[in-house]
């Protein structure tokens, strides 16, 4: 008899599903445990194996297109069995609505995943601006694998196309957005190449991953009442203490991977910071979990470091490398991205001096890392170079007051303006 498959709720904030990618086609056979989609949450992309046998009668979602969940994801049956009946039953049967979470009742809550962008309505995009070659010095296109994959199934040159990622890498929106000509020189006595003479623009549709992020993030800016603690930090000694660990071990710490291991000395000093506002209760967490904010293609993550303060700064490192691999990716799995109880969003590569971060639920509290600035500073009454970092702590005033909020940012600076104490805790 034919069933219905249904689009699983694969993550706790789920609503529904995209399809990202069909293993099998009408008509194939599909046996349990055998691998049929590939769903895009609001989390990550996930591989959708069928609890049931039979041939696949029907795809209720093509390949892009999105479902709520408990929506009908496909039917199995017998070869040629008539599935009309079912699908006019359930026109008929309005699908129940999925629940909204509740805002901070769990410290298990998970920072939205990577979904792939659908194809946007408009595809006028003007090269109005300079962008990076996407040609490496030894002339290898720098393109993602996803971008190479998609190019080839559209018969796209990737020679033509603009890389708007890093250092001019093409990725998966470049590709999406790419028409035919939208590269081609102009003719000779014309305007220069990426003139804009006409009015464009583009409009893509939201993914499942910027939906959350823009549902999660107001929710904890209109609800939690955040206020900011700023403090500069010497770093002259940090920087002399991760070049001779780097040179003494052959490892590459990281300076984020310093500003991780001193907040979490620093949070176990105070862990009122370290804390959850949960409406009727305020949770003190013992366990200390810290989640270290990750751009990538579509937004952010925040995978987490589980009991970041008895690990070592290789440990820290290691770990950190391989979630942002896996983030980019799109292997992260809810284990990766549950619990944490702080959150760390470092923008000092990129050259910001200070900015405030939008705290992460159910967290107390986020630390905004700025970059490492070099400029004249007082030492004994004396003026001499310096290495200064800004860091901002937004905490919700619900749980944290000022006065814990600095003691926290005092013992973190202190940590890291004198690191022979945090590295004297343990062993590199």
């Amino acid at each position: 008899m034919a069933e219905i498959v249904r689009m699983p709720k694969m993550s706790d904030t789920m609503t529904e599903g995209v399809v990202a990618k069909w293993h099998k086609k009408v008509g194939d056979s599909v046996k349990s445990g055998e691998l049929v989609a590939e769903i895009e949450t609001d989390k990550a992309t996930m591989e959708f194996e069928s609890y049931q046998e039979g041939v696949l009668l029907y795809r209720g979602v093509e390949e892009g297109k999105s479902a709520p969940v408990d929506g009908i994801l496909a039917i199995l049956g017998k070869s040629g069995e008539d599935f009309k009946s079912l699908l006019d039953a359930e026109q008929t049967k309005p699908i129940a609505k999925v629940a909204e979470p509740e805002p901070v009742k769990e410290t298990k809550k998970a920072e939205p995943t990577p979904v792939a962008v659908e194809q946007p309505k408009t595809a006028v995009v003007p090269v109005s601006a300079p962008v990076a070659s996407s040609t490496s010095s030894d002339g290898r296109m720098k393109a993602s694998p996803l971008a190479k994959r998609l190019a080839g199934e559209k018969g796209i040159d990737l020679s033509r196309v603009m890389g708007s990622g890093e250092k001019g890498r093409i990725v998966k929106r470049d590709i999406d957005w790419f028409k035919p000509g939208m590269m081609s020189a102009p003719a000779s006595g014309t305007i220069s190449a990426g003139a804009v003479t006409e009015e464009s623009y583009d409009e893509v549709p939201v993914s499942q991953m910027r939906k959350t992020i823009a549902k999660r993030l107001s929710e904890s800016k209109f609800t939690s009442p955040h206020f900011y603690l700023t403090m500069e930090i010497d770093m002259s000694n940090s920087i002399s203490a991760r070049e001779s660990i780097n040179a003494v071990t052959g490892s590459k710490v990281s300076f984020n991977d310093l500003v991780i291991k001193a907040a979490a000395a620093a949070l176990r000093q105070h862990p009122k910071v370290n804390s959850s506002w949960l409406g009727d209760k305020i949770r003190t967490n013992h366990h200390i979990h810290i989640g270290v904010a990750v751009s990538v293609e579509d937004g952010l993550l925040v995978p987490v470091v589980r009991f970041a303060d008895s690990k070592t700064l290789r440990q820290i490192n290691t770990e950190v490398k391989t979630f942002a691999q896996k983030a980019k990716d799109k292997k992260l799995q809810p284990s990766d991205w549950e619990g944490n109880t702080f959150t760390i969003s470092n923008l000092g590569m990129f050259g910001i001096d200070e900015f405030t971060a939008i705290i992460n639920p159910p967290d107390a509290c986020i630390l905004a890392i700025g970059g490492i600035q070099e400029r004249p500073v007082v030492k004994n009454g004396q003026v001499v170079p310096g290495n200064v970092m800004k860091v901002t702590l937004s905490c919700d005033h619900r749980v944290v007051d000022g006065v814990s909020g600095s003691e926290f940012l005092r013992t973190f600076k202190g940590l890291l303006e004198n690191p022979v104490i945090l590295l004297g805790e343990m062993s590199i």
